[in-house]
């Protein structure tokens, strides 16, 4: 099993970098599994996007997975989790609007919620991790 930690191109590099877009994990019998550092919504210059608009940022943010996956030959189709920080859980169904646009199967991807009282940037009210595989 071999591990690698990677900013893919594709993104801009984390704030100051402090840390891994992606932790990826081999497998011994082939494929990866894919672990996403929290994600917010911001543009390629670290500002927020949409400050505090919910369906804004959700959509940003699943982008920006979206291409931190490809650059890993994998997409949001192998998605197993998501953990989701919001800071006020009554904004729920327009990121869970927005979600289902992204991941429309059914059954949808594993998934924790939880509502914090703020997030590392002013503005940001959304904070998303995932956990995928690649081949």
């Amino acid at each position: 099993m071999r591990t690698t930690l990677d900013n893919p191109a594709s993104v801009a590099a984390p704030f100051g970098d402090r840390f891994a877009h992606v932790a990826r994990v081999d497998l011994a019998g082939g494929g990866a599994l894919l672990l996403l550092s929290g994600q917010v919504a911001v543009d390629d210059a670290g500002v927020v996007v949409a400050p505090g608009d919910m369906a804004a940022q959700a959509g940003r943010i699943f982008d920006l997975i979206g291409r931190l996956l490809a650059a890993h030959g994998s997409g949001l189709g192998a998605v197993l989790h998501l953990r989701t920080f919001v800071t006020d859980l009554g904004d729920l169904p327009a990121y869970a609007s927005v979600r289902r646009r992204f991941f429309p199967g059914t059954p949808p991807p594993a998934s924790t919620t939880v509502e914090v009282s703020r997030l590392f940037l002013p503005g940001a009210v959304l904070e998303v991790e995932v956990t995928a595989t690649a081949s």
